[in-house]
């Protein structure tokens, strides 16, 4: 089985080898963490670090079943014997209490350079953002991108590339499975574990049952506007009543897992947030066919889930943009400046075309601006609004 060795994210750390910062690479379970840094491993190895200078340690082997940090700690210390640099990776560093104090005691070292994974959120949002303030780096990566997965089945069309792409899931170790079922019953697997290491745990949850309705109704609402009374509302009218406080709470910590990313509005005319009618995208859109089955899906919602992963893997802060009574669906902002971008299937239907082209025409500016649709159609320029073929700015390849 040929690895996939997920180049940007691999770039990415041996920029900060050897910089006085932790490196702390976060995303959702099975994304690739582990295996990114076995990649970094066997580059270390290639450019002369001795083995016996490399720590690598995954907290959830259970011959690393540490009771403290303390314990943590001292295995590494006694590890670290002379002054050379040594290059120590903890994996799923979350599963330790108080791990931040084993962490911060071994970067106050000189000679360590050190990397850590979590697949939580809350890794930083708590303590350990509070002591090493300033002190780490945090790379946040995800699943396979459409180019990754098309490079690596580079002999199928690809428009053939995108239907498994949306069907057989991006998560790498999924292209090892021969079959759907094989597939969905994987996929449901990391949905449990998530759900049982990664939410009920940490929020005390005995009945993970409405967690998994409300990750139901996320899934099967990818790309509308939503709010949390809405969700509490739509599950009580159907029978599964639930508290707005209990569906914030269990919604935050889905997000927190990196099951769903919360995308907020922004109001381009009035320059100002909105506080209500977010977005949400899942970090994998075929983890919903475990959940759901493969009924009733909506191709536009899941493309659009698609570009919304790609710009984030871009660098790009995204937000659900406001023009008027206009929707825009993603304001792309990086150091660069500000993009704009409609997503639609297809944009054959010329009433569809004029939804789209008014929905930016509604903008009184002049950042670049973009209707990206899955139409096999010549490269279109609308008054400065150019048109593209999603499967070629996917794969790098528009003009």
């Amino acid at each position: 089985m040929t690895v996939i060795e997920r180049e940007e994210y691999l770039e990415e750390l041996k920029k900060w080898k050897d910089k006085d910062l932790i490196k702390v690479i976060t995303g959702i379970r099975r994304c690739g963490k582990s295996t990114l840094f076995e990649l970094y491993i066997n580059y270390l190895k290639s450019i002369g670090v001795k083995d016996n200078h490399i720590i690598s340690i995954n907290l959830e082997f259970p011959e690393y079943d540490f009771k403290d940090y303390k314990e943590l700690y001292s295995y590494v210390n006694e590890k670290i014997v002379d002054d050379d640099m040594y290059y120590v990776f903890l994996d799923e560093v979350q599963a330790i209490d108080k791990f931040e104090k084993a962490v911060d005691g071994l970067y106050v070292k000189k000679n360590v350079d050190e990397y850590i994974t979590g697949s939580n959120a809350y890794l930083l949002s708590g303590e350990l953002a509070t002591l090493l303030s300033g002190r780490y780096i945090e790379i946040k990566m995800l699943p396979l991108s459409f180019k990754e997965y098309a490079n690596y089945y580079s002999s199928e069309s690809r428009e053939r590339l995108y239907l498994k792409y949306i069907n057989n899931s991006s998560m790498p170790y999924a292209l090892k499975l021969d079959s759907q079922d094989e597939i969905d019953k994987y996929l449901d697997s990391i949905y449990n574990t998530i759900i049982i290491k990664d939410v009920a745990t940490r929020k005390k949850i005995s009945d993970a049952t409405i967690l998994r309705n409300i990750s139901e109704f996320m899934f099967s609402s990818v790309g509308s506007l939503l709010s949390v009374k809405k969700i509490a509302d739509t599950l009580t009218s159907n029978g599964r009543p639930i508290s707005v406080h209990t569906v914030e709470s269990y919604l935050n910590a889905l997000v927190e897992s990196f099951v769903f990313n919360k995308v907020s509005r922004y109001d381009i005319k009035g320059k100002q947030y909105l506080q209500s009618g977010d977005k949400y995208y899942a970090t994998d859109i075929t983890m919903r066919y475990a959940l759901l089955g493969r009924k009733n899906v909506d191709l536009g919602h899941i493309l659009e889930n698609v570009v919304y992963l790609e710009l984030l893997r871009r660098g790009y802060k995204v937000y659900v943009g406001k023009s008027g009574d206009k929707e825009i669906d993603f304001i792309a902002e990086n150091s660069k400046g500000t993009v704009y971008f409609q997503v639609a299937y297809t944009v054959r239907d010329e009433n569809t075309l004029k939804r789209e082209l008014s929905a930016l025409e509604s903008i009184n500016d002049h950042y670049p601006k973009f209707i990206l649709t899955m139409d096999l159609d010549p490269e279109i320029d609308y008054n400065g609004i150019r048109k593209i073929n999603v499967l070629d700015w996917l794969l790098g390849e528009e003009n």
